[in-house]
């Protein structure tokens, strides 16, 4: 029962614009008609739960699948493509977000104790940073609850941070419990990582040194680069060049800049290494590419 008045609520509040603000803090609401093509973003940490339709991810290669009744677990800053694989007019995807915040999972970590009992879950070095399960009942309940709230604004302030915390302690305490752990303890591998993969995000232009990125994290070189690639499915160099691709792209469709320069403005020296880079990422050289997105986005907003 609380999947189905989940799908129902989620129907009715999922928001029409795309620039709507939540009413709730780290909510996100996901209502789609029609199955999608891939859509290159960053992930950030992340709560994904399905309760109707399916979605895939891919990350470096990698395909995630997750359907109704499933969550998707993102612990770190991912460039990963997303599309909806099954939606229709009778029965559009329908999907419940909510950002994982590693302060308050610190936090629920040091009140439970939990992470003193934690073990091994400091030092696990292969745990990748995206993951799917099962959505047990408790969970499914409480993601229901919260989008509730929605039709009962003046609860928000006081039962908002309350369901939050039982959506934390349902994940912390699940089966992908190890992965939503590490995002909150302060020494784990996925944490130093995290602040390497926050500096290539801020600084994507720059020249990339790994020996600094190592330092940054608290490790030398070698290691360093394998537990990056364990958690993120790339490596530094990779990652930033994703980064950067994917910058351009969200540039070539909001302006009409040149190619050229919109490559030299996302840190390339050669304009032709950065078509032939952005051809191999997206199928098409940068300007066909763009002129694309932007037509069919303009078609989605005439029918609308």
């Amino acid at each position: 029962m609380s999947l189905d008045e989940l799908r129902s609520l989620i129907d009715r509040h999922a928001p029409r614009d795309a620039d709507a603000v939540p009413a709730i803090d780290g909510l996100m609401l996901t209502r789609a008609e029609r199955p999608t093509g891939p859509r290159s973003g960053i992930a950030d940490p992340v709560l994904a739960l399905v309760a109707q339709g399916a979605k895939r991810l891919t990350l470096a290669g990698r395909i995630y699948d997750y359907e109704v009744g499933q969550y998707l677990v993102v612990s770190v800053d991912l460039p990963v493509s997303g599309q909806c694989t099954r939606a229709s007019r009778e029965k559009p995807f329908l999907g419940f977000g909510f950002r994982l915040r590693p302060a308050r999972i610190a936090a629920l970590l040091l009140e439970t104790g939990t992470d003193r009992h934690a073990g091994g879950v400091r030092r696990r070095t292969e745990l990748p940073a995206l993951a799917v399960g099962e959505a047990p009942a408790d969970l499914v309940d409480a993601a229901r609850r919260m989008v509730r709230l929605l039709d009962r604004p003046a609860d928000i302030p006081v039962l908002a941070p309350m369901i939050e915390r039982e959506i934390l302690w349902r994940l912390i305490t699940g089966e992908q419990g190890t992965l939503v752990r590490q995002i909150g303890l302060a020494d784990s591998r996925l944490t130093q990582i995290s602040r390497a993969v926050r500096h290539i995000r801020e600084h994507y232009t720059d020249a990339l040194r790994v020996e600094d990125l190592a330092r940054l994290s608290g490790m030398s070189a070698s290691p360093f680069h394998r537990y990056f690639r364990a958690v993120t499915a790339m490596t530094p160099i990779q990652y930033q060049k994703h980064i950067r691709l994917q910058e351009a792209r969200l540039r070539l469709m909001s302006t009409t800049d040149d190619v050229a320069d919109v490559g030299y403005a996302v840190g390339y020296d050669s304009a032709s290494q950065f078509s032939r880079e952005y051809r191999r990422q997206f199928g098409r050289p940068p300007g066909a590419d763009a002129a694309r997105l932007r037509n069919a986005d303009e078609r989605v907003l005439t029918a609308q």
